[in-house]
């Protein structure tokens, strides 16, 4: 697989779990339904999110908007969320109907966002886990958050670890092995013909992932003007990456921990970033 056109190969594999991810086993999009119903990712960051009343926030990489609803229930003045998959954008502008939230859906790649988005800024740039390792340029993801906050917002974070993205594939012996780049490379290819959630086969398995270390991330958002106020490592993963070696957490609803020594691997983290005022 050539890795050159790695934003078309990436956009094709998320248009393919679009289905996937709405049919039988995939997201509960039912559950919106219930006016008090936020996913369980966004309910895990409450306490870190602090109160969204009268904020105006944009949820970069978005899919088909179940986060970017829960957002706007958490007393937000105005959401918007930007994806480059169009079949996951109609999933969520139906979903924030249904769910009777009103949030604004922006076709755009994230690179793009700033132009797509006519220039706004916003208090708080939010952006969920399993993101950032879609992107090729840190430096240039960090350009863009500080382009999009006013001064004084913030951006949050949650994403996978740079150490657990780097880890093998469950292996037979139940080793976990550094296999793939901590630091941020050209790329790693990889095919897989099954998503995180729902039942069926992906139209279009091919994909491209991009790690970047947390100093490779710090820097990032240091370069573009930013402050970092918060930081913090966690056991937990919302899904289970290492299926053999992983169970659900006793302690958070939807996530996932290392059952042998939890305390040895960091899973996710947490960071937030202010822009100066």
């Amino acid at each position: 697989m050539s890795i050159e056109n790695w934003i078309a190969i990436n956009k094709a594999n998320w248009e393919s779990r679009v289905a996937v991810h709405t049919g039988p086993n995939g997201y509960d999009l039912d559950a919106f339904d219930d006016p008090t119903h936020i996913t369980d990712v966004v309910r895990y960051d409450l306490a870190r999110l602090g109160c969204l009343d009268g904020l105006d926030v944009v949820h970069l990489q978005c899919h088909v908007g179940t986060d970017t609803v829960s957002l706007a229930r958490l007393g937000a003045a105005s959401v918007t969320g930007v994806d480059f998959s169009p079949s996951a954008l109609a999933v969520g502008r139906t979903l924030a109907d249904r769910a009777g939230n009103a949030v604004t859906f922006v076709d755009s790649d994230v690179y793009g966002a700033p132009q797509a988005l006519g220039g706004v800024q916003f208090d708080l740039v939010y952006t969920g886990i399993g993101a950032i390792c879609w992107l090729d340029n840190i430096a240039r993801w960090g350009q863009v958050v500080s382009a999009l906050l006013k001064p004084g917002g913030r951006l949050f974070i949650r994403e996978g670890h740079p150490m657990a993205w780097a880890l093998s594939d469950p292996r037979t012996d139940g080793l976990l092995v550094v296999e793939f780049p901590y630091f941020e490379t050209e790329g790693v290819p990889f095919s897989k013909d099954t998503s995180y959630a729902g039942d069926g086969k992906l139209s279009a398995p091919e994909m491209v992932h991009f790690n970047h270390g947390l100093g490779e991330i710090f820097n990032a958002l240091w370069e573009a003007g930013l402050q970092i106020t918060a930081f913090e490592e966690h056991r937990e993963l919302p899904w289970a990456a290492f299926p053999d070696a992983m169970g659900p957490s006793p302690r958070h609803s939807g996530e996932f921990v290392m059952l042998d020594a939890p305390e040895r691997l960091p899973l996710s983290y947490t960071l937030v970033a202010t822009k100066p005022g």
